[in-house]
Formats: structure tokens, sequence, C-alpha cells
């Protein structure tokens, strides 16, 4: 552990900045500042976001899944990336910290985060952030604008779900196929039935449960607080959601976040489809890039629930309606077909740098054994 301790106060300083990455906000750490065991830093974690609590008010969380995720930004463990980021999925109102997933959101912070913790080189103009996600195991690109070597915050790209413009920052994904289960269709076909409901199992970037809302009783334009309080679609979607784990190699995931759900519709305002992605409990207020890289692949596919709902395919730009506006996923294909890449653009800002102060017992009474 090489955080500095406050002595004085019984406090240990974590040097920790918070960011908005996309439409999801947390903090950001250097792994040398965590403690290098995992059951000790996954202590910390859970202190430092304040859970378990509905309103995490002893930590920095929001009370919301969107709001209590950490990035933990490391040196490089892959030879063709600059640095090694590994997402924390940290549950509010438990003591869980969910590995699993990767966060596309907050991803979009990573690349600027590394340029001015010095970890990268800035050039003039633009810089390309090779970043590579542990809890995945692939590759992403992240071109930040660096005027002068400097990172950019301001600029006239807006995203939906996000007050006010930033700076563009181009995210490419360059090998997110079969990212869990090392197969885009774990289950080798493009339709399932679980509990006599039509589903498309796909892992592209994020493993993911495809339904036609329809098939659920819905019009596929709800409003996220609707869905919540359906506590007997949520039910039914969690019960399609265990099967569909163990038929895509996953395993009992009850207690895990992963697979997530996007229940599909026709598109209301000339994208190629609607869709509502749950997290997977309630349902997000706009889209995870993650998933919406998995949904915008799954048109591609011959015969998914994806490709049936979808209002048309361009070539290569897949626009997915979501509840807080839409998201562009450019997809690109190698010879064979196979997607080799798919890019997006999303915006990030830094809102917080300093110390996170925590008791200092915390690094010695680990209770998370």
């Amino acid at each position: 552990m090489t955080s500095r301790l406050e002595t004085d106060r019984g406090l240990r300083r974590i040097p920790c900045v918070i960011m908005r990455g996309g439409t999801s906000r947390g903090p950001f750490f250097l792994e040398s500042d965590l403690p290098q065991d995992p059951a000790l830093r996954d202590q910390v974690l859970i202190a430092a976001m304040g859970s378990p609590h509905a309103l995490q008010v002893d930590g920095i969380g929001g009370g919301n899944s969107l709001t209590s995720k950490v990035a933990i930004i490391g040196a490089p463990s892959h030879p063709e990336a600059d640095v090694d980021y590994l997402f924390a999925q940290v549950s509010v109102e438990s003591t869980k910290v969910d590995f699993n997933p990767n966060c596309g959101n907050m991803l979009a912070g990573v690349g600027p985060f590394a340029l001015e913790a010095g970890l990268v080189a800035a050039c003039d103009g633009e810089t390309t952030v090779r970043i590579f996600n542990r809890n995945t195991k692939t590759l992403i690109h992240a071109v930040v604008q660096t005027p002068g070597g400097q990172v950019a915050m301001e600029g006239q790209t807006r995203i939906d779900g996000v007050l006010g413009t930033s700076a563009p920052i181009h995210l490419t994904f360059l090998n997110a196929m079969g990212s869990k289960t090392c197969a885009l269709l774990p289950t080798g076909a493009s339709i399932d039935v679980i509990h006599n409901i039509e589903v498309s199992l796909v892992d592209y970037a994020m493993p993911m449960v495809l339904m036609r809302a329809s098939d659920l009783m819905l019009s596929g334009d709800e409003l996220p607080g609707e869905i919540d309080a359906n506590s007997a679609l949520l039910r039914q979607v969690e019960a399609i959601r265990i099967v569909a784990g163990e038929r895509m190699g996953l395993g009992n995931v009850t207690d895990r976040v992963i697979p997530k759900i996007g229940l599909l519709s026709a598109p209301r305002r000339g994208g190629t489809l609607t869709s509502r992605y749950l997290v997977p409990d309630r349902c997000h207020s706009s889209h995870a890039v993650t998933g919406a890289l998995c949904v915008a692949t799954a048109t591609r596919i011959e015969g998914s629930i994806a490709a049936q709902v979808a209002a048309r395919v361009l070539a290569d730009q897949i626009s997915i309606e979501h509840p807080s506006g839409t998201i562009e996923v450019a997809l690109a294909a190698d010879a064979s077909g196979q997607i080799a890449s798919a890019s997006l653009v999303r915006t990030a800002r830094r809102v917080f740098e300093g110390n996170l102060l925590l008791p200092d017992h915390l690094f010695y009474h680990n209770n998370a054994a």
C-alpha cells in the first residue's frame, strides 16, 4: 500500500479523481494507490462508495448503480496497450464488488485520466491512448483531443443523457467479440427459447439477453421508472436471465450483473431500433456503451431478435434509440464479413481531484474475508 497515512486523525488518504465518463460517474484511482490484496482492495472500494446504504451517504457514491462505479488504472499488462483499465461495479445496498463487466461509459474517462496522470505522453492535436480492459481482455483505442499537448474537456460534442457539450472522445473496440464467453453466439444459435420467450444470446463487448419488448407485453418505449416499478416484469426477466447465464456458460448469475438485458422494439424517431437496457435489476436512464455495441452487432446476425426488430441496417452506422435520446455505433467488417471493430463517440469531464479519506482501521482489519 503506497497511500499516505494521516496518523493524527486516524485517516488514510488515497489520491482520487472523480470523473464523468459518458453517462456514468465515479472515482478513478491509480492501481498503485490501492491495496494489492484483492479482498482488502474491495473493502476499501465499498467503504469509499459508502455501501451498503441506499443513499451511500458515508461515501462518494450517488445512490445509483450508474454512480457507484470505479475505474482503476494501472501499468499495461498487454504488449499493445499503454494502460490497463479495471472496472468495478460496487453494489449500492450490499457489500458486493463485481469485476465481471466492462463499463464503456466510464471507459471514456480513462484516456484523459491517463494523460493527465502522466501515464501516457500527449501529442499536439490529438492523442490515441491504447487501453487494455482487464475485465473482458479486450483492447480499446481512445482518441482524446490534446491541443498544445493538453487534454481538452471543452468542446461542441453533445451526447444524449448529459447536459451541455464537451470535447469528443472517439472509442474503438478492437476485439470485443465473445468478451466473456469466447463466442459471439455462446449457444451457437441466433434464437433460443427460455420460459416460452424467444431470446438472442449475444456476446459482443457485453454478454446480453435480447428480447422483443412485445413478447413481454410492453410497447418498448416505456420510461425507466415504469419498468423499474413493474415488479412482475422484473421477476420474469430475471428468471429468463438466470437460465440464459447458464446456457451462455457463465454459471450461476444470480448475484452477478451479467448478462445484461435488452428489450428491443421498432424505432420511433428514424433510428435503427429502440432499446431498453436493464442493468439488470433496473432500467438504464439512457444506454450502456458496451450494451449498445452488443445490440448494434446483433442487428448483423441473421435471424436474431435485433435483426428482426431493426427497421433499417445501414452499411456501417447503427442508431439505437433509448430513453434519453440515441446512441450511434459505427461497425467495421473484415474481409470475411465478421465485425472487426465497433466505434462510437463519448465525452468525459474531470469533476473533482483530491484525496479520499477513509478510516485507518479498514486497512488493518480485513472484514471482507
